[in-house]
């Protein structure tokens, strides 16, 4: 890995570990993904306060996490693609594109960005939508390469539409060890993936893609359920996790991150997070 990557790495992962809150969700299109974002600037500030790894945002809106003074903040994760994938409806043309096309890396570089993440969707039935997030990625990757910018892959097997309204989650390990091993194959820095139905699956996941892997978050669940699930997860050789609404849809992000970090960079169990979280 060039030296450059590796600065940026280092800023990402404390301890070979990093929590990263996602609050890119506005380039989803999804009304029920922005309740708790109405207040983007007051969000962020809650988030530096809470004091994860990093934040993960879009370029219109990484100026608020980027402007702020101080060495001490959390790195900037810059999503650089969008999508239709996450409505409840079906769309007759499903796509995925870079947010810019003609030099996609441009935004992070100027925002000094310590990473980019791209989608990987698979989805039944959308053979294009696939091609379109392995042509982004084959866009960005000799860039990244070029520039420094360590490339997070998110490969995202999903169950049909119909199942539950929704593109959602499909916890199969072989699915998702196949998509990670692609994902690995293109190049990834680090490959953000979905739990597997069985946590106890879940170093297969990371056995696929010989870089770190961190546990993307989905939809909000009971939080000590999560804590316990994503504890099982770091045991399986997470390096972290990128969690969005289960952390920012909370009446209290700030406990949230405190059980979070407790469980990737202290190796607590669920039970004493949820303990940390409850102290508020």
């Amino acid at each position: 890995m060039r030296i450059n990557k590796k600065v940026r790495m280092n800023r990402l992962f404390g301890g070979a570990r990093c929590l990263d809150v996602a609050i890119d969700h506005g380039v989803c299109n999804e009304p029920s993904f922005l309740e708790g974002l109405e207040d983007m600037a007051g969000v962020v500030g809650q988030l530096v306060a809470a004091g994860p790894d990093a934040i993960q945002m879009n370029y219109g809106q990484a100026d608020l996490l980027q402007s702020l003074p101080g060495k001490d903040k959390p790195a900037l994760v810059m999503r650089i693609d969008m999508g239709n994938p996450y409505n409840k409806t079906r769309h007759r043309s499903m796509w995925a594109i870079l947010q810019n096309e003609a030099e996609p890396l441009i935004g992070a570089l100027e925002m000094d960005a310590a990473c980019v993440v791209v989608n990987l969707f698979m989805l039944p039935d959308e053979p294009d939508l696939f091609r379109q997030c392995v042509h982004n990625i084959a866009r960005v990757r000799a860039d990244c390469e070029k520039y420094g910018l360590p490339l997070m892959i998110e490969p995202l097997a999903m169950l049909p539409n119909s199942e539950r309204g929704g593109y959602m989650v499909d916890g199969d390990p072989e699915k998702i060890v196949t998509l990670t091993r692609l994902a690995s194959e293109m190049g990834a820095d680090i490959i953000k993936a979905d739990p597997t139905t069985d946590p106890n699956d879940f170093h297969r996941v990371v056995a696929a893609a010989r870089c770190p892997v961190l546990v993307r978050g989905g939809g909000r669940e009971d939080l000590r359920a999560v804590f316990d699930k994503s504890a099982a997860l770091m045991a399986q050789g997470a390096a972290g996790m990128v969690y969005g609404r289960n952390i920012y849809q909370h009446s209290n992000p700030r406990a949230v991150v405190r059980g979070l970090m407790a469980i990737i960079h202290e190796n607590a169990d669920g039970a004493a997070a949820w303990e940390l979280y409850q102290q508020g």
